[in-house]
């Protein structure tokens, strides 16, 4: 039975990982090099493609309460799509320059569309280009944050709308010191003044004002939108939200992936104490109105010219501004990178406090995809930025998080051990067995039965090590692929990228041969085998050899055959998460053995890899 099970447990788990690598990995990677492929062919043809200058501009429709609109108002012919930095001279701007933000507002339209992420870079080499967050209408990937004000219905006031050309006050760029203010008069009584500040962060904070002087009053309802052209390209897993994001008041977290809004067209929700946005792996953007604000909110998606346009936007309460009278509105944008120390962390005793805190927003740490198991996720990351920041490398901290996490399992493993001890110890008994009733099953079991209860063995104990370490992999992994902390962080030697895999390869001699096995078709994405994978891959097939070799033929051939299957299916994943599994292993060996001693129970390593390598003699 011991061994039916045990075969039957192996033969599970073998086909449970190798399902989730094809479906996690490997098949939305292949997807990933497609559309690379493609967008490469796209721009190395160089033709001018067609977009759309589609803004949104307020349309307000009879008998309903106006909504900020994604229709693109007057322009709706085809543009050629131009050079972001010829989009960028094309109007009048004011310089963003904060130690993480750089970038410019458009004085056409009063828009937040020209944002760069200064710290962080396309790739691990420093002088490649800075991260692009935002872009303005024109280029290949309009994506900006737009403000205003929206007419009561029926109104033909004139309100500042996307080609509206602002003043600026004064001169200077936009700093931390010293913020921007910016102004417009529609000669009908009505003057717009709007102060723009930011943080050294990634906060914009916008302050809206209506002057009234003409000879009627006014009702305005404030607005704020994010806008993005075009379906951007996603990671592709299960495991990570990409798309419009939001925590709506009572209605919780709203996750919607492109696809997902795409099919729903619009989503509307009237919420208090929310936030709302769009999220990519590493980098956001979104709208946080004052916790107390009544808000319509909304996610869409439109399809203008043969683009497709996604937006998130709400409306506030309307403000009438009397003769002589004025209006203010307040709005603030997160536009940067999803730094846990900035987000915040909401998690019990420790955390950081981030804008979360700061601001007083509603689960506004949930912009990071901490997951279902964020109970596990959360306290990994803690653990290890705390030894990051104390040490100065993440490889490091992963090395002493797996200890501790080691230490806090050791009654539980102990016993595991102790018990798998235990079952070396009766085998010459279990082996009698079948020699005394080897054609009565039934009576095997009974005295087997018998055995481990006067031994006081549970059978199954010997699993409970796999099971601690599953959970605490994936958090590991969750940590790794969703964290921008992790993101171009450096171990030692060959590995820059703790979040990428180990870039060396076997079948390229680890660089010798001028050539990449993975581009190989069909076998390339399993032909990726680094240093790190051969190093656990042999760790795993020492703490197999631990053991005694299995009686039972098919169960021996799957141990013999479970260090290379995984060897090849860890090779792809993150470099952290392969050098976690390979300490993991020797800690594991070690840790086992030194039960294994402590119950009086040989240690039958170094007698199992002297088998392995011995001749066989002939029976």
């Amino acid at each position: 039975m011991t061994d039916n099970r045990n075969t039957i447990l192996a033969v599970i788990l073998s086909g449970l990982v190798l399902i989730a690598w094809q479906y996690f990995y490997n098949a939305p990677q292949m997807e990933r090099q497609r559309a690379q492929t493609q967008v490469q062919t796209e721009l190395a043809k160089g033709s001018p493609q067609a977009g759309s200058t589609a803004t949104p501009s307020p349309t307000p429709q009879a008998g309903t309460t106006p909504t900020p609109s994604t229709a693109p108002g007057a322009s709706q012919q085809p543009v050629l799509v131009v050079a972001r930095e010829v989009a960028l001279a094309a109007n009048p701007r004011v310089k963003i320059d904060t130690p993480r933000l750089a970038g410019s507002i458009s004085l056409k339209g009063a828009r937040v569309d020209d944002v760069s992420l200064v710290q962080y870079r396309d790739t691990v080499d420093p002088k490649s280009p800075a991260i692009v967050l935002y872009s303005p209408s024109g280029t290949a990937q309009p994506y900006y944050a737009e403000f205003g004000w929206v007419p009561a219905t029926g109104s033909t006031v004139r309100l500042p709308d996307q080609s509206t050309l602002w003043q600026q006050e004064g001169s200077g760029s936009l700093t931390p010191s010293t913020p921007v203010v910016l102004k417009y008069d529609n000669g009908e009584g009505l003057t717009f003044r709007r102060t723009i500040s930011i943080d050294d962060r990634y906060l914009f904070t916008i302050k809206d004002e209506v002057t009234n002087v003409g000879n009627a009053p006014v009702t305005l309802y404030p607005y704020a939108l994010i806008s993005r052209h075009g379906t951007p390209q996603v990671a592709g897993y299960y495991i990570l939200h990409e798309g419009l994001i939001g925590y709506l008041g009572d209605q919780g977290l709203q996750e919607y992936a492109y696809k997902k809004i795409d099919d729903a067209k619009s989503v509307s929700f009237k919420v208090t104490d929310g936030w709302l946005g769009i999220t990519d792996k590493y980098w956001a953007s979104a709208l946080l109105p004052d916790t107390n604000a009544q808000l319509q909110a909304r996610y869409s998606s439109n399809l203008v010219g043969s683009t497709r346009t996604y937006q998130t936007d709400y409306l506030l309460d309307a403000q009438t501004v009397a003769i002589g009278g004025t209006a203010s509105a307040n709005a603030r944008l997160f536009a940067g990178a999803k730094e846990a120390g900035v987000v915040g962390i909401n998690f019990p005793v420790f955390g950081f406090g981030g804008y979360t805190k700061q601001l007083g927003l509603n689960h506004f740490d949930l912009l990071i995809d901490w997951g279902w198991f964020y109970f596990i996720t959360k306290p990994m990351f803690l653990g290890l930025d705390f030894f990051f920041r104390l040490l100065g490398n993440f490889g490091i901290s992963i090395l002493l998080v797996t200890v501790i996490v080691k230490l806090l399992f050791f009654p539980l493993a102990n016993k595991s051990y102790a018990s798998m001890a235990k079952m070396k110890s009766i085998q010459p008994q279990l082996q009698a067995l079948k020699e005394r009733f080897p054609d009565d099953k039934v009576k095997q079991q009974q005295e087997m039965m018998e055995i481990y209860r006067k031994e006081k063995i549970n059978p199954v104990a010997g699993c409970l090590p796999v099971l601690i370490q599953i959970p605490v992999f994936f958090a590991l992994y969750k940590v790794l692929f969703v964290t921008i902390e992790m993101r171009h962080a450096p171990f030692y030697g060959w590995i820059k990228d703790l979040s990428a895999p180990d870039p060396t390869n076997l079948f390229n001699l680890f660089g010798l041969l001028p050539f990449d096995p993975t581009l190989i078709p069909v076998f390339g994405p399993y032909l990726a085998l680094g240093i790190w994978p051969i190093i656990m891959g042999i760790t795993m097939w020492f703490q197999m050899k631990l053991n005694p070799t299995p009686p039972d033929p098919t169960q021996k051939m799957i141990f013999d055959w479970m260090p290379l299957i995984f060897t090849f299916m860890l090779a792809g994943f993150p470099a952290g998460l392969v050098i976690y599994w390979a300490w993991n292993n020797l800690l594991s060996v070690l840790q086992q053995s030194f039960i294994m001693r402590r119950n009086g129970v040989k240690v039958e390593l170094f007698d199992n890899l002297k088998a392995t390598f011995s001749p066989k003699k002939a029976t």
